[in-house]
Order: C-alpha cells, then structure tokens, then sequence
C-alpha cells in the first residue's frame, strides 16, 4: 500500500494532493506493509441485498483511512481488531478492502 509523507513537515497522508497540516504539495511516494487497527466500524446494509463493513482503521504511520474489512460477518469486526491488506486484491479497485488477522465468528461464514 502507497502512503504518501511531506517532505516539509514529515505528515503521513492517505491518497491526498496537499499535506493536511502544512499544504504543501511536496509529497513523496511510501510504501507501508499495510497492517493496521480497526479504530471504528459499522455495518452498511445500503444499496445492496447482503450486509457490508464500513472501517476506519489507523496504521502505525500515523493515518487513518476508510475501508472494508472482509474475513468475518460485518458485524463481528470490532474496534481494536487487527488487519492486513487482502492478497490479490487490486490496488486501483478504488475502495481498499483489508482483513482480519485474527478471523473471530463461524468456521462456514463466506
């Protein structure tokens, strides 16, 4: 996963043009493992039949960045919960999609 860092006051930033706290548009391009903390969660049952999980989860870079959290039921990912990104994935997909490392619930949930 690609974060972006200032090069004048050092600010990690997910997917922004300018720094959040100084805007500047000097950014370099890092590479983050991509492990992180759900920090808040809730489940979405909008404009689809089944449920999802909507995540805010905060990387020891220092942002924090919305997600969807697969690997159990979206009601089951809970504030605390550790995560990774998911392998495969396509990175230019638009929404990022991370799981659990920790998977809690059912053995059969899908």
């Amino acid at each position: 996963m690609i974060y972006q860092l200032c090069r004048w006051c050092g600010t990690a930033s997910f997917r922004r043009l300018l720094c959040p706290v100084c805007a500047s548009s000097d950014l370099d391009s890092v590479r983050s493992d991509g492990l992180g903390v759900v920090v808040r969660s809730s489940v979405v049952h909008r404009y689809t039949d089944a449920a999802r999980n909507d995540s805010l989860v905060r990387l020891p870079e220092g942002f924090v960045f919305r997600c969807q959290v697969v690997g159990a039921a979206p009601h089951l990912v809970y504030v605390g919960a550790r995560v990774r990104p998911v392998t495969g994935a396509a990175p230019d997909s638009g929404e990022l999609v991370l799981e659990l490392c920790d998977p809690v619930g059912r053995a059969d949930w899908q």
